[in-house]
């Protein structure tokens, strides 16, 4: 298993961002190889991705979500992975957002990308361009979720 973890700021406020990092369907315009998300209610997507060349699907749960601080995921079928996108203001209009993933990666393709540091610049590069799209609306976000997801066995009082 590996671990990732890249960041990037963005010149847009703290709401902003995250509002845009819960349209998940929005990822195709900034996310190298995912190629459409299907949201199935507030905590099951379905992806269908490309890694060189091979199309896959799988499902995927978010298993925490916080307005304005994170969203938590883990993959359900297909190559296993988790993750955590937090983001965190470091200015009136400049957001911090890291992504972390653990990936274990599913085959020879999937595996050599891994060795190569090729996931490492995929995930560098989704986060630029999440930036040039975010930042290229002005600041504005094509949509939000403002919900709460808590970690399993977790309760708010």
């Amino acid at each position: 298993m590996s671990t990732i973890t890249k960041s990037v700021d963005v010149e847009a406020d703290v709401p902003t961002v995250y509002n845009q990092w819960t349209q998940f369907t929005e990822f195709p315009r900034f996310m190298e190889g995912v190629d459409r998300i299907e949201q199935r209610d507030a905590t099951h997507t379905h992806w269908t991705v490309s890694v060189a060349g091979v199309t896959r699907e799988f499902d995927a749960t978010i298993t925490e979500q916080n307005p304005d601080e994170r969203v938590a995921w883990k993959s359900d079928s297909g190559p296993n992975h988790a993750g955590v996108v937090t983001v965190h203001r470091l200015g009136d209009t400049t957001t911090r957002v890291t992504v972390q993933m653990d990936i274990d990666p599913d085959g020879f393709v999937e595996t050599a990308a891994d060795k190569l540091g090729v996931l490492d610049h995929r995930v560098q590069g989704d986060l630029d361009r999440f930036k040039k799209f975010i930042e290229d609306r002005d600041g504005h976000e094509t949509g939000a979720w403002r919900g709460d997801v808590d970690r399993p066995g977790q309760h708010r009082a």
